[in-house]
Parts: C-alpha cells; structure tokens; sequence
C-alpha cells in the first residue's frame, strides 16, 4: 500500500478511536491534511485516497501549489473513471500566520482561513474576498498559552474580537483555533484544549455563537477530539517528516 494511504487510513482510525471514546460521532470531525513542505503529487496520493481538505501555511509555496494540485487531482479523477471536476471538491485552508500584505490571495485561494488573531487582517479579507466567492470561512486563533512566541488573541480579547468578525461581510466567523504549548502529557493536551472550548462558551453565552474548534496535531489529536475539536491540522502523521524547512512567507 502507498505509505501516505497507508498514514492516513492509521489517522482515521485514530480518529473514529478518539470519537467512540468520547462520544463524539466521526462526521463531526474532519480531518485537515497538512500539505506545507510536500507537492502536489503528495496532495494527489492523499486525494485518491479520499482526502479532501488540505491545510497550508506559507502562501507563496500555496499559491504555486494549487493549480498544480488541481490539474493532478483531474488527472488522477479522469484515470480512474471518475468526473474531471472532482478536484472541485478540494478545499484548501489557510492555517499559518497572516501578514497584512497577503491579505487579498489568501482571500481569492482558500475558503477558510484558521488564524484571523486582529481586525486589521479580518477587514482586509472581508475587501479583498471575491464576490463570486461564497464567504471567507473563518476561526479566530486565540494564543491558550499566552506564549511570546505564538501568534492569536489574548482570551480575554477574544470576545471583542469576534464580535468585530462576525458583523464583516464576505466573512463567516466559525470557530476558534489554537496551538497550544506543547506537552506530552494527555492530561495536560486536555487542558489547553478544554480550555478553548471553555471560551468557545463563553463567546457563546455572550451572543457570539460558533460551531468550530480547530485543535489538534499528529502528536494530540485525540486529546482534542476529547474537548470537542471539529477540525484536527495533522501533517507529519499523513505525509511524513518534512525533508527540508520551508521558510515562512
């Protein structure tokens, strides 16, 4: 079997596993394959196995990437007897850090974009979204851990926040995001992430009503399904160890 069938069939046994043991049903979790650092024929492999929704984080390696992951998604539907537009049915999200300047192709390529953290990139991707283009799916990325070194809203600003996405045009707001500080510990995974849910709540009880939580990698993805994770960012477990570092753009 082709090692990234072989990878994703393991993650989405990991998955339906995590489900079961907290009574979450499967269809309430998708899976968001991380393509960053691997081509389209990486993302081809995962297609013909079914995969459908690919994660991205550094736009200019995206940009270059995605026509070339459609015409080999087309390729690969017309191969195997299936319809050409299937690669339609690809959707591509934007989970990396956002500068200002790269506000408009993030806003024309992808259909979510996981890690709005300030109003000035909201407002920029609300002008800049296509308007034969459904709405701009969006999470807020809330920094759980307070860390310097991490991108997202402070939770206690999360609430003005989303309130401010949420009355932009061209803009849905879904959810909310985060990377947690790492941790080995299951227990301590749970934490952070029960900790998002909580101020998912608490949005929620404020007025501001939301119905994703993007949280969870390769290495805690369970712990996430646990608190209530509804889109799980898992790369190296799919596509394996990235061969060299992609550099931010």
């Amino acid at each position: 079997m082709d090692a990234i069938a072989a990878n994703l069939q393991a993650v989405r046994a990991r998955i339906a596993a995590a489900a079961r043991a907290y009574g979450r049903s499967i269809n309430d979790v998708t899976l968001v394959a991380v393509s960053k650092g691997f081509g389209a024929d990486a993302i081809g492999r995962a297609y013909a196995h079914g995969q459908r929704a690919f994660g991205e984080s550094y736009l200019q390696e995206a940009l270059a990437k995605i026509p070339a992951a459609r015409e080999r998604c087309v390729a690969l539907a017309s191969a195997t007897g299936g319809p050409g537009a299937a690669s339609s049915s690809l959707t591509w999200h934007f989970i990396g850090p956002i500068q200002s300047n790269k506000t408009r192709s993030i806003a024309e390529h992808f259909a979510w974009v996981h890690s709005v953290d300030r109003i000035k990139i909201a407002e920029r991707l609300a002008a800049a979204r296509p308007l034969d283009q459904p709405p701009l799916q969006v999470c807020i990325q809330v920094n759980i851990g307070g860390e310097d070194t991490k991108s997202g809203v402070a939770i206690e600003a999360a609430l003005d926040l989303a309130r401010a996405v949420a009355a932009l045009p061209r803009l849905t707001l879904r959810g909310l995001m985060t990377i947690p500080p790492p941790a080995d510990d299951h227990d301590e995974q749970r934490r952070h992430f029960a900790r998002l849910r909580e101020v998912k709540d608490e949005l929620g009880a404020a007025g501001v009503a939301l119905d994703s939580l993007s949280m969870g990698m390769s290495a805690d993805l369970e712990a996430a399904i646990a608190e209530g994770a509804t889109l799980v960012r898992v790369g190296t477990a799919i596509f394996g160890a990235r061969a060299r570092a992609t550099r931010q753009i």
